[in-house]
């Protein structure tokens, strides 16, 4: 019941006395839109105007892409070298820590996010900065020297050109820190579309890096909706590649509408993340790990562990265990920094997560905890209780699809080969977990899952140095680590010849 959960009322912090205003950033200037149209953005938690910004049509996406072209064309940035990117870059990375406490604030309001993690995640998107830097320092291309004693070899290693960025609401700063300063550190020039949701920190981010020194049309940004900005972004012939983080849906859609011009995309899409977990497992950090993994974020994140398959011998306890926590995380205003878990993004996804907890019950499953809004006394927002679903089928939608909100779905196993079916048996493959004191256990399972990540007694844990990205339709392509320097690079062969000699084609 409501009264068991821990549920965080109305806190003494104030929220902005007026809305934060977004322009776009085209070739260095911030402009309004040419139509002058704007949107507003009402905090999901607090029910109250916290945005009002410009809405851009094609005519806005159009001037940002010829920017971002012709900076790139004319070498403002490409031609720089790898010391002053790196230099610009760390740059920003202080500006980033500098400002923590403002982007925390407006991402919570936005998001509706806990202002504790909000700051966790605008300190770790400065790390992903500083990490770029020292790419941008040591990218080389490659020789061959064994070609002949008339041959050289080169592999030149070139910024692939105008990127398109298109990030999501549910982590909108950090995830834009993991596309753009790869994109910079390789040479190349940006348009950004943040999510109509969540723009303002992302205009934010805009104002460092003219603080910065960045040079104009280098990164320009539009605000608006996917119809008609993102839409320009993808289909435009000037733009050499998209980058999108989102739903697996659009990622798709994003695919056929960047084919007309056969344009590179990268893309980071859904998961329905599964932990495995054995009965030699340490359960008490396993239980805390799951409810980390389910709650965070308010479970509105790709790499949510949303369900979990467990050994049918432990299933009681373990799951008697994860219901005990789930009770006691902090539910409520975002703004208070004892919050674990905020509010749901939108009144219309808090309507979707909830549908998938009706239909599993309608057939057949169980709801030992939650299933339904919370009420946060105080708040004028949606917010949904931490749900724990049982007597799951592999075949419901809840353990198939993505519900991306505080619901746990919870699956038994008996042997090692059945788990690795039941973790393998899905359209996505963004990650997956393992519980077990035995290594064998968990590099078997490790090689055998199918998945970008896989974690072992543990989940979630991060780090610039590592690539991230799934198989299946959880994506293409990869970020963070070297291989998201790789995404924004071609490849260019230089064959020379060395000498004056040459075997006549054509005969004398």
């Amino acid at each position: 019941m409501m009264s068991d959960l821990n549920v965080v009322s109305i806190s003494e912090a104030k929220i902005p006395a007026e809305p934060f205003v977004a322009r776009h950033m085209i070739d260095g200037a911030w402009r309004v839109s040419a139509d002058a149209a704007t949107f507003e953005r009402t905090s999901p938690s607090h029910g109250s105007v916290v945005t009002i910004a410009s809405k851009g049509g094609k005519a806005d996406a159009d001037a940002a892409i010829a920017a971002a072209r012709l900076a790139f064309d004319k070498g403002r940035w490409s031609r720089t070298s790898g010391k002053d990117r790196a230099t610009l870059l760390l740059k920003v990375a202080d500006l980033i820590d500098r400002d923590r406490e403002r982007i925390a604030l407006m991402e919570t309001l936005e998001s509706g996010k806990p202002i504790s993690q909000a700051k966790a995640e605008i300190e770790g998107a400065a790390d992903i900065w500083r990490f770029a830097a020292s790419l941008a320092r040591t990218m080389h291309g490659e020789s061959h020297n064994s070609l002949g004693s008339d041959f050289l070899g080169l592999v030149l290693k070139e910024p692939i050109g105008v990127v398109s960025i298109i990030t999501p609401w549910n982590f909108p700063f950090l995830i834009v820190s993991q596309k753009l300063p790869f994109a910079l550190a390789a040479g190349c020039t940006a348009v950004i579309k943040p999510s109509e949701m969540t723009p303002a920190t992302t205009v934010i981010m805009g104002e460092l890096l003219l603080e910065a020194g960045l040079p104009a049309g280098v990164v320009n940004i539009v605000l608006g909706f996917g119809d008609p900005v993102g839409t320009a972004m993808t289909q435009d012939r000037r733009v050499d590649m998209v980058t999108f983080t989102g739903s697996t849906g659009v990622g798709k859609a994003i695919v056929k509408a960047a084919s007309g011009t056969l344009k590179k995309v990268s893309l980071e899409l859904g998961g329905k993340n599964p932990q495995v977990i054995f009965p030699d497992a340490d359960l008490e950090n396993a239980a805390d790990a799951v409810a980390f993994g389910v709650y965070f974020n308010a479970g509105e994140c790709c790499n949510s562990g949303s369900r979990i398959i467990v050994h049918e011998d432990i299933a009681d306890e373990f799951v008697a265990r994860t219901i005990a926590l789930s009770r006691k995380v902090p539910f409520g205003d975002p703004l208070d920094p004892s919050t674990k878990v905020g509010a749901i993004i939108t009144p219309e996804h808090q309507k979707k997560i909830d549908s998938y907890v009706q239909d599993a019950k309608a057939a057949g499953a169980n709801v030992p905890l939650g299933g339904s809004a919370l009420d946060v006394p105080g708040l004028n927002g949606q917010f949904y209780q931490p749900t724990v679903v049982t007597n799951v089928a592999g075949s419901m939608a809840i353990a198939r699809e993505e519900v991306f909100g505080p619901v746990l779905s919870v699956l038994t196993f008996r042997t090692l080969d059945e788990a690795i079916d039941l973790v393998n048996d899905a359209d996505y493959g963004l990650s997956a977990g393992v519980w077990s004191e035995n290594v064998h256990t968990c590099l078997e399972f490790a090689r055998r899952a199918n998945a970008g990540t896989v974690w072992t007694n543990t989940w979630m844990d991060g780090f610039a140095e590592l690539p991230f990205g799934g198989y299946k339709e959880s994506g293409q392509g990869r970020e963070l680590g070297k291989y998201g320097l790789d995404e924004f690079l071609e490849a260019k062969t230089v064959t020379m010849k060395i000498g004056k000699s040459r075997d006549p084609w054509v005969p004398a």
